[in-house]
């Protein structure tokens, strides 16, 4: 590559990958499962599992310079075209979940910024509160497929100032006693505070925190545009893994001078967010003004997400299709460009999605924390992936080189790419048990969706092939 080129130093790796990796919402998500406890939880995951899972990817889109860091090219070029597009599926299938919450969110953060409460929808039965967010997803499925790029970049905006927005949470929380004289939310701290009780409770809720780390192969094709990959590129890692371990336990620590640890309220993962800002203008005398542009930045860059959700990972399941796995009529583009048929099949998919849990879920909140609990549970599937192809590239070392690698070790470095992928998979069946109390029929039906969810996303990826060969004969 020409040396004009690259042009990242490591802090540019390291700035760039924080904005793609970390969010307040996994703060506030995390601290509602565990409380101050989250702190230790978060040492244990940067330390066993973030840290290792960005430098492979460091390693992976090293190697792989031609593919613009596509797990799916990094899956064909370790293994076969078959798993590659089991590759491809997964990383497409599981949005499908973040598609179905994303109107969600955009329903309540109007909510706030217009009422200053999370009260919008308060008495709506949820089954029109259901239709409301299923219309927000078609109309912007009908947005996406006309190919306008216009959100995408107010919400490039509205991401940076989401990102501005939690760093001033974390200063203005945490200097709050000393600034404006408040009691810490959380009484008598001591070291047993942070402690876990590492019960099956607790490893119920660890799918949360590595939803919340993951995403790292985004950063992949930056590899190979850095001054000096093998030094620089890991140099920029363990700083976003110290910027993540500082905003992951001043955040919580922030959330424990807010919030009581001991009575964690029950919907501080849907309003949560909100709460923190709106509790932080009244102790700077500054009234609803930080949550106010907290709620409008939250909206537009979820409006944005939903819109780029729904493009871009159709993009990477159909752009290098195959049509051995995948049906021709699938792929098909009208003259725009557009998957007709695969916008399709991502409505009726999340339609299904956002309606049937209308059955057995009865409220707004319980709603929210199943979604994002499924997302939990499905979006870290894609991740085996990743870990998949590293260790076959250990187990390939002599066809492959690269001008980074993680461990030198090839041994070593299968052994690592093993741990990930065993405690990702762990992470993702213990998040199937719902965080409801035990044996209600709330309980038995969130723990069966979550567990058919993900089942039938798999059938779905078997069927296609046969679909396609089918069409191909």
């Amino acid at each position: 590559m020409n040396n004009n080129l690259k042009q990242f130093r490591w802090y540019n790796i390291a700035l760039i990958a924080f904005v793609s990796v970390w969010g307040f919402g996994n703060v506030v998500n995390n601290y509602a499962n565990q409380g101050l406890q989250v702190v230790t939880s978060w040492i244990l995951i940067l330390a066993l599992y973030f840290i290792p899972y960005a430098l492979i990817v460091g390693q992976l889109g090293s190697t792989f310079k031609e593919s613009q860091g596509g797990v799916s090219a990094w899956v064909r070029a370790t293994t076969t075209k078959k798993l590659a597009y089991f590759a491809a599926w997964t990383y497409w299938v599981v949005h499908i979940p973040y598609l179905a919450q994303k109107p969600q969110g955009i329903l309540i953060a109007l909510g706030w910024a217009i009422k200053g409460n999370g009260d919008l929808l308060k008495g709506v039965p949820i089954v029109y509160v259901q239709l409301m967010i299923l219309a927000i997803f078609l109309f912007f499925l009908w947005i996406a497929s006309k190919g306008l790029t216009t959100l995408k970049r107010i919400g490039s905006i509205a991401g940076m100032a989401m990102f501005v927005m939690s760093i001033l949470f974390i200063i203005l929380a945490v200097t709050a006693p000393a600034m404006t004289g408040i009691k810490l939310a959380t009484q008598n701290i001591t070291l047993d505070s942070f402690i876990p009780n590492f019960n099956f409770t607790y490893f119920t809720t660890i799918s949360m925190l590595v939803f919340a780390v993951g995403g790292a192969e985004k950063i992949s094709p930056y590899v190979n545009s850095t001054k000096n990959p093998a030094r620089e590129f890991p140099k920029g890692m363990i700083f976003l893994a110290i910027m993540v371990a500082i905003c992951a336990l001043l955040g919580s620590f922030a959330m424990g001078i807010i919030f009581d640890s001991n009575n964690i309220p029950a919907d501080l993962k849907m309003n949560g967010q909100y709460y923190a800002f709106q509790m932080l203008g009244d102790y700077y005398g500054v009234g609803n003004v930080f949550l106010v542009l907290y709620a409008i930045a939250n909206m537009m860059a979820s409006i944005s997400a939903l819109a780029f959700s729904i493009d871009a990972p159709l993009k990477v399941l159909l752009g290098d299709a195959d049509k051995e796995y995948i049906p021709e009529k699938l792929s098909k583009v009208d003259k725009n460009g557009t998957p007709r048929n695969g916008y399709i099949l991502t409505g009726i998919l999340v339609s299904i999605i956002i309606l049937i849990p209308v059955i057995g879920i009865g409220d707004m909140n319980s709603l929210y924390n199943w979604l994002l609990q499924l997302n939990a549970i499905v979006m870290p599937m894609r991740y085996l992936w990743v870990f998949l192809a590293y260790m076959m590239l250990n187990k390939l070392s002599d066809k492959f080189q690269s001008e980074y690698k993680f461990v030198k070790n090839t041994k070593l470095g299968f052994g690592i790419g093993t741990w990930c992928f065993i405690f990702t998979a762990f992470a993702c069946i213990m998040g199937m048990f719902p965080n409801v109390p035990a044996f209600t029929s709330d309980w038995y039906f969130q723990l069966t969706l979550n567990i058919l969810t993900p089942l039938v996303f798999v059938a779905l990826g078997l069927i296609l092939p046969l679909i396609a060969r089918r069409g191909n004969k």
